[in-house]
């Protein structure tokens, strides 16, 4: 009750349709008109007699009242996937509909504290955020979902917006992604490594999802974890600024100056991989560095005596972190010890 009539939902979802549909190039009038249409058949006597026919019915109103073929097939679609394993929405305006219906409902229930808790999920929000989850990756559409959200709760006047709202949310959604990637075999430390980062484009969470994976299948991949928690470690330890730079003057073991020199190697072209989105290229072009990596530790003091060559060293490793960080927390892939 506090979110308003049927009407009142339809008008937001009409508002997030013409969003959604003009970042992905669908006809934003048409997307509009159908989410305004979209609960209309929920009143008919042949939906309230027969409540399977949702959506159903309302594509044969539409249709019969003349209505492009585009917005009557999205009468239907704004419905699935319905259930785990489900279709997608087919039709562009189905799609668009179908994300902007579930995101009205997440922020508005979230909004007014009627969260799932344990096995209660009475509105279905797992269910819903599964869905806008799913549509975006299978359909592979390029979508940031944190304005999306951020405009949801917006146009909710009941709702009082914030920051912590935001991020609940989000977190929620992408949280879903864990059993999700669980049934298809990606080890859950792979969904917390990519998760570590804060994305909030599905889209590019499953490609750095799925490039963890196949890097996970290198040989030299475990040590390279490895090492990235040790630097993690390292680096949590160190007190003060840790400086982005490294000074190579001051590079005095055989391993350092390796270590160094081989990061120079490689990081252009793994920089320039993760910037055209091919992940699972850039993350594998770092596997040379397993030998450089391991050698230093073998090798190097960190902590040294003379603090200009421990805060050097330092820097080194950081540049070491931070080219991982590209993708993702590759430490997180080292189970925690029990």
């Amino acid at each position: 009750e506090k979110l308003g009539s049927i009407f009142d939902k339809t008008e937001r979802v009409a508002e997030l349709s013409a969003l959604i549909a003009s970042q992905l190039n669908v006809d934003a009038a048409q997307a509009r008109r159908a989410a305004e249409l979209s609960k209309s058949d929920l009143v008919s006597e042949m939906v309230l007699e027969f409540d399977d026919m949702q959506g159903i019915a309302g594509t044969y109103y539409a249709k019969n009242d003349g209505e492009p073929a585009a917005v009557a097939q999205a009468m239907q679609e704004q419905y699935l996937p319905r259930f785990a394993g489900d279709e997608l929405p087919a039709g562009d305006v189905g799609t668009v509909v179908a994300l902007a219906d579930r995101l009205d409902t997440i922020s508005g229930i979230f909004g007014i504290g009627q969260l799932p808790t344990g096995s209660k999920d009475p509105f279905a929000l797992r269910r819903a955020s599964l869905a806008v989850m799913r549509i975006l990756i299978e359909k592979a559409l390029d979508l940031d979902l944190r304005p999306l959200v951020v405009k949801a709760i917006a146009q909710h006047s009941a709702v009082k917006g914030s920051d912590e709202l935001v991020e609940s949310i989000l977190g929620y959604m992408f949280e879903r992604l864990r059993a999700w990637y669980d049934d298809k075999g990606v080890a859950s430390e792979i969904f917390l490594a990519v998760n570590a980062k804060g994305i909030t484009h599905a889209l590019d969470f499953d490609r750095r999802v799925n490039a963890v994976q196949a890097f996970t299948q290198l040989k030299e991949a475990s040590a390279l974890a490895a090492a990235n928690k040790r630097v993690s470690n390292i680096l949590a330890k160190a007190e003060g600024g840790v400086a982005p730079t490294v000074d190579a003057s001051l590079l005095q073991e055989d391993a350092e100056q390796a270590l160094h020199s081989a990061l120079g190697a490689c990081s252009s072209e793994a920089l320039a991989l993760f910037e055209s989105g091919d992940y699972t290229a850039g993350l594998k072009s770092l596997a040379v560095l397993q030998g450089p990596v391991d050698r230093f530790f073998d090798d190097v003091m960190v902590n040294a005596d003379d603090p200009a060559l421990k805060n050097n060293r330092l820097s080194l490793l950081k540049q070491l972190q931070a080219l991982f960080l590209e993708v993702a927390d590759i430490s997180l892939l080292v189970p925690a010890k029990k």
